[in-house]
């Protein structure tokens, strides 16, 4: 019997783009609306800068991240000299969780699961909001 993964490589920043891509197309219409045109960066790892304000021990230590300033906090619009809302993916370190996750997750479901995370971040819920939420969730 031929081992169907023999062949088979990781996915690259491309295949991870179309994940995300394929993800955010699936959520609801009102969650997508409400996320407005925050654009979603796929990269390798976090940079340098990111690390070290994050104050990770390690470049895979976090899979997503959310940069800008929550909608509550007035982030509709960018102030002058203020960067745009952005999501980030990090390719690595997702490949990394799933392939260590025993609960049977799909990549997919990680890749919405951190992109629905950092969105989140983007209607101003702290990572405490989002917790209680996905507990909430769980339990009904």
């Amino acid at each position: 019997m031929i081992n169907p993964w023999a062949d088979r490589t990781a996915p690259s920043l491309d295949d991870f783009e179309e994940i995300a891509a394929a993800a955010f197309a699936a959520l609801p219409e009102e969650f997508r609306a409400l996320a407005g045109n925050v654009p979603c960066v796929v990269a390798e790892f976090p940079d340098e800068d990111t690390i070290r304000e994050m104050e990770l021990e390690s470049e895979f230590d976090i899979l997503g991240l959310f940069r800008g300033v929550g909608l509550p906090q007035g982030g509709a619009l960018p102030h002058t000299g203020q960067m745009p809302n952005q999501v980030w993916l990090y390719r690595r370190p997702i490949l990394d969780y799933w392939a260590e996750s025993e609960d049977g997750e799909t990549l997919g479901e990680i890749v919405t699961h951190v992109l629905v995370h950092e969105i989140g971040h983007h209607f101003g819920f702290s990572d405490e909001d989002m917790e209680a939420l996905e507990a909430a969730a769980e339990r009904d």
